[in-house]
């Protein structure tokens, strides 16, 4: 019988992988192109809100220098909801992200997400290999959107930028 359970992530390479996605948001929320790309693996992904996607660090340095250059962009608040194994060098973070748009004090329920990162070690150190961001639309749930929206809120009214 094969035994699969998963391997053990340790409290340093979980902190690392929680560092990570803190650093894109951060980057996200600074307007700079370069700081949020700079925690991925230089054959990294991201694939944003509407669907698209940015390959490479050096292509999501550009499209996301590109992309903040041409408005204020709202900024980031997030919680980390869970850091898992998935193999040897390899770490799924699951967060909730909402956004605050420029000039208000408040979420944008339009905007909340789940983000979704895979993070892999080649042996160099925690790197981003892929980003996804889902709408928290929650269809026929208005319950679960509601309730997400009130948490992120919260979060929002405590401390500005990422959390968790």
């Amino acid at each position: 019988m094969n035994d699969t359970r998963l391997p053990e992530l340790s409290h340093a390479d979980e902190s690392a992988v929680r560092g990570l996605y803190h650093r894109v948001l951060d980057g996200w929320n600074m307007c700079d192109g370069s700081a949020f790309a700079g925690p991925f693996a230089r054959d990294g992904e991201a694939i944003g809100l509407d669907g698209s996607r940015y390959a490479g660090r050096s292509g999501i340095a550009a499209e996301f220098g590109r992309i903040l250059a041409e408005r204020e962009p709202a900024e980031y608040v997030a919680k980390v909801r869970r850091v898992r194994p998935l193999a040897p060098g390899a770490a799924l973070l699951d967060a909730v992200a909402g956004m605050v748009p420029p000039d208000a004090v408040d979420i944008d329920p339009a905007l909340n997400a789940l983000h979704t990162v895979i993070a892999v070690n080649r042996g160099a150190g925690w790197r981003i290999a892929l980003l996804q961001q889902t709408p928290a639309v929650f269809h026929a749930r208005p319950d679960l959107a509601e309730a997400l929206t009130a948490e992120l809120r919260a979060l929002a009214a405590r401390t500005p930028g990422p959390a968790g």
